[in-house]
């Protein structure tokens, strides 16, 4: 897994363009069933991916945190939504939330969330690669292909399938 994880920003970077016209020829004509396909893919890749062993997208990445993370994850810590802002977070560019630093101050030695039952949405639904109108996300799955190999190979399965 270290292997993988130590080449994936090459690998996702040789197939970037590849990847870029794969996701423009999809956005304009999505595959019937592709969600279904999908779907598929994604919980056949999880089957033997284990998240614990690579923590990537936590130590490199951070996720974006909704209004309702920010309240959910403050009472957990029984801090004001302010004071956990002000403690975790900062606004990016985008002027959303996100973390102050990385990686997640959330994570602990052995890869676990010490907030995943409560973590932000963000990373409940990471990588995106089941989520309903796929095709409609490829922006966001170009990006993390380069972050998690589950998502690296889910998409080489799909552009194998969707041929």
């Amino acid at each position: 897994m270290k292997e993988q994880i130590r080449d994936l920003p090459r690998l996702a970077k040789d197939k970037y363009k590849e990847n870029k016209r794969f996701f423009s020829k999809l956005k304009k004509r999505p595959p019937r069933g592709l969600d279904q396909m999908m779907l598929e893919l994604h919980e056949a890749e999880f089957q033997n991916t284990d998240c614990l062993a690579c923590a990537n997208c936590c130590k490199t990445t951070g996720p974006l945190f909704t209004s309702r993370d920010i309240g959910r994850i403050a009472r957990h810590f029984k801090l004001k939504p302010g004071d956990f802002i002000d403690s975790y977070l900062r606004r990016d560019e985008d002027d959303d939330y996100v973390l102050q630093e990385l990686p997640c101050r959330f994570l602990d030695a052995d890869n676990h969330c010490m907030i995943y039952d409560i973590r932000p949405k963000a990373c409940r639904e990471f990588p995106h690669t089941d989520r309903k109108k796929f095709h409609k996300i490829s922006h966001l799955t170009v990006k993390n292909v380069a972050v998690c190999p589950a998502a690296f190979n889910i998409v080489e399965r799909m552009k194998e399938n969707i041929k």
